[in-house]
């Protein structure tokens, strides 16, 4: 009898591990950042690069940080949507130029346009790995103290914006 119902239970376990497993989002890539403080950034500005961005002097406010690069088809494809939060909302919106060559970058925002307050330039990519980033573009949703409260893999679009991401800055504002 035994002989039997040990395999049956191992296949029961399989059978739930697996449905487990066919229920869950491919795309949701949880974050260990999530209420985390932001890494500092401390980069050159791409339009200015004399300057940095410095991550601690915009505590006190709900921010954005995009990552996105020139190569990158999507980031290309969310920037009206970016553009369109940043100015209807109001939300501070900071960019980090993910693993690209500064010229590059800087004729990418002139020809389709620039809706960051500023934009780092990562070309080495060390700080989008303290950021866990994935790929680009990346969205990443920071509150008033500094931590990382919402993380957005892939492409906005005006969907995801106004039901994934508002909401969750409206509670932090």
């Amino acid at each position: 009898m035994l002989r039997y119902l040990l395999p049956l239970a191992a296949f029961l376990a399989m059978a739930v591990f697996l449905a487990m497993g066919l229920s869950r989002d491919p795309r949701a890539v949880p974050s260990v950042l999530i209420d985390k403080p932001a890494p500092a950034i401390g980069l050159p500005v791409l339009l200015a690069p004399d300057r940095k961005l410095d991550v601690q002097a915009l505590r006190g406010q709900v921010w954005l940080l995009n990552v996105w690069a020139s190569w990158c088809g999507p980031c290309r494809d969310e920037l009206p949507v970016l553009r369109e939060v940043s100015q209807r909302h109001g939300i501070p919106l900071y960019g980090l130029n993910y693993k690209d060559k500064p010229d590059d970058a800087t004729a990418w925002l002139a020809r389709n346009g620039n809706p960051y307050i500023a934009s780092a330039s990562d070309a080495d990519g060390r700080i989008g790995i303290e950021y866990g980033v994935y790929g680009v573009p990346e969205t990443f949703v920071i509150d008033k103290q500094g931590r990382i409260r919402y993380r957005q893999l892939g492409l906005i679009t005006p969907e995801i914006w106004s039901a994934r991401m508002l909401p969750v800055i409206e509670a932090l504002q």
